[in-house]
């Protein structure tokens, strides 16, 4: 008896592969889009965060430099008085205060190579000073100062345009401050700066980040 075999067609052809390649070449294309999409957007967030938080830590250093302003303990054994207490500028400012008995600090924070610095001197009653300097934030657009007045000393900032409130118009640049040889009781200061600009998704998705705050220097008047 004869055995008949029967050949099995069943399997691919060459064209349903070259279909089955393409369509998982679009699904691991579309994955990888998604991919990068994804981390680019982790990278942009994670450079603004970076930057807000530098921003606010610079902030804070400022700030608290700012509120000593003045300071002098009036103690019997103290050898310091401050003749100085703020010195104003449009994009810098100095500050001066009583560190202990023997020994005035004066700080300056300005904008350098884009870059806020803060330098520190310190002046002892006897013997020469020192000086340092700090970078407290790099890729900084911008640090601008304007001054709260105190014209008719009652110990506040003067309202100027007589409104009843303290507003926008209230705050004067330097070149009032020292044509009127005017005392200093508030200061607003305006910090910009840049995230690191050396990932080109970061420098053409992230706009600069700016923080204002504003400041009443307790030794200069009473707290409004």
């Amino acid at each position: 008896m004869m055995k008949i075999y029967r050949i099995n067609r069943k399997g691919v052809t060459l064209v349903e592969l070259l279909v089955a390649l393409v369509i998982c070449g679009v699904v691991i294309a579309g994955i990888y889009r998604v991919f990068v999409a994804q981390s680019r957007a982790y990278t942009v967030q994670d450079q603004v965060v970076e930057v807000q938080q530098g921003i606010r830590s610079a902030m804070e250093i400022l700030i608290r430099d700012l509120r000593m302003a003045g300071f002098d303990s009036d103690s019997v054994g103290s050898q310091i008085s401050i003749a100085n207490p703020v010195i104003p500028a449009d994009h810098s400012v100095t500050v001066n205060y009583e560190y202990d008995n023997t020994h005035r600090h004066e700080v300056t924070y300005s904008l350098n190579n884009a870059s806020l610095t803060r330098q520190l001197t310190i002046f002892p009653d006897v013997g020469p000073s020192t000086t340092t300097t700090d970078t407290i934030l790099e890729h900084v657009q911008a640090l601008n100062f304007s001054y709260g007045v105190d014209e008719n000393n009652d110990g506040a900032m003067d309202d100027r345009d007589l409104n009843g409130l303290i507003d926008e118009n209230d705050w004067v640049p330097t070149a009032t401050v020292i044509a009127g040889n005017l005392k200093v009781v508030s200061v607003r200061v305006v910090l910009t700066a840049n995230p690191d600009q050396t990932n080109p998704d970061v420098k053409n998705w992230v706009s600069p980040r700016t923080l204002a705050s504003t400041v009443t220097l307790r030794n200069q008047c009473m707290t409004w």
